[in-house]
């Protein structure tokens, strides 16, 4: 087997895990809008926001302490203890949830009934909201997030590891562990919209919204569950990115990576974020690998939108979307 063939299939495995963690992004959105119709831009923010909270709550960090300092005329900045990883991500989720729950208090539920254009509107001003927050609440510089994920490249060689045909690859022990997580993730989203009582409400209600109240399912809750499987989500993203590259405000970009993936598999569908996911990893990777020596690299910066405004000259609902026909 030659040296090139065994490179791409490195590039291909390699695409493979950083399609689950694009998937896993845009499973946020997709989550969001078939409940309510709301494209969420505030999803890579929300990722942000999570990972710089757990990171504060692990490291005993005071919230607002800047603020509180500049006003008080204080020197705190930490309680003086640190919170386990497992415990510290418990009470993130717990964060999340009230974020939820507030978004859909204060936020959501005034906007019932509102134009989708408006409803985009608000969670662009949510993310800039949350992300203004967030830096009060934490600082501003680059976190390190450290949950006990394993890191680090494993060489697959031969005897000594994992090889394949008695060739050896190079994989980043922290994309196959998040690989993983995602895809149990993934499964168990799917379980819970199939097949428990909420999951069922929140497919009600995504099909309609008026027959979901005529028999009896309450929208204020499925909103704020919504939101808070979608804060789930976020948080897990931002774990797993967060670990790779560090948390820092860039982090809210990777929203950005998912668009693309929502394009190809639809807004609409749980399983499309997942192939659009993986289509896009692996396509920009392979498209890198073969394409990028002659144009002078750089490529995955620009594939993947290049891919999805293929996709919607051709297919606009993307591979598993609704395709909506509306009378005028």
């Amino acid at each position: 087997m030659s040296d090139q063939l065994i490179f791409a299939i490195e590039v291909i495995l390699n695409g493979l895990m950083a399609g689950v963690l694009y998937a896993l992004v845009a499973l946020g959105f997709v989550l969001i809008y078939k409940a309510s119709g709301i494209f969420n831009y505030a999803q890579g923010v929300m990722a942000l926001f999570a990972a710089m909270t757990l990171v504060g709550i692990m490291n005993g960090q005071v919230p607002f302490a800047h603020l509180i300092n500049a006003i008080f005329g204080g020197h705190i900045t930490h309680f003086g203890w640190n919170i386990p990883a497992l415990l510290a991500i418990i009470l993130t989720m717990g964060v999340m949830v009230l974020l939820a729950w507030a978004v859909q208090q204060f936020v959501m539920r005034h906007l019932v009934g509102q134009e989708p254009i408006i409803l985009f509107m608000a969670t662009i001003g949510l993310a800039y909201f949350l992300e203004g927050v967030a830096d009060l609440m934490w600082g501003s510089e680059i976190k390190t997030l450290d949950v006990g994920l394993p890191q680090g490249l494993n060489v697959w060689i031969d005897d000594t590891t994992y090889g394949i045909f008695g060739y050896g690859f190079f994989i980043d022990n922290l994309d196959i562990v998040a690989t993983v997580i995602a895809a149990l993730l993934v499964a168990a989203l799917v379980a819970f919209s199939q097949y428990t009582k909420q999951g069922r409400a929140m497919r009600a209600v995504a099909d309609d919204h008026q027959a979901a109240l005529s028999v009896g399912i309450s929208l204020n809750f499925i909103w704020v569950l919504v939101w808070s499987v979608a804060g789930f989500v976020a948080l897990v993203a931002g774990i797993m990115w967060g670990t790779k590259s560090g948390v820092q405000f860039s982090l809210s970009l990777i929203a950005l990576k998912a668009l693309p993936v929502l394009m190809l598999g639809g807004f609409t569908s749980i399983p499309g974020a997942i192939v659009g996911g993986l289509i896009i990893g692996v396509g920009e990777k392979l498209f890198e690998f073969a394409i990028g020596p002659m144009v002078g690299g750089a490529t995955e910066n620009w594939f993947a939108y290049v891919l999805a405004l293929i996709f919607l000259v051709f297919r606009p609902q993307g591979l598993f979307g609704e395709k909506i026909i509306e009378r005028v």
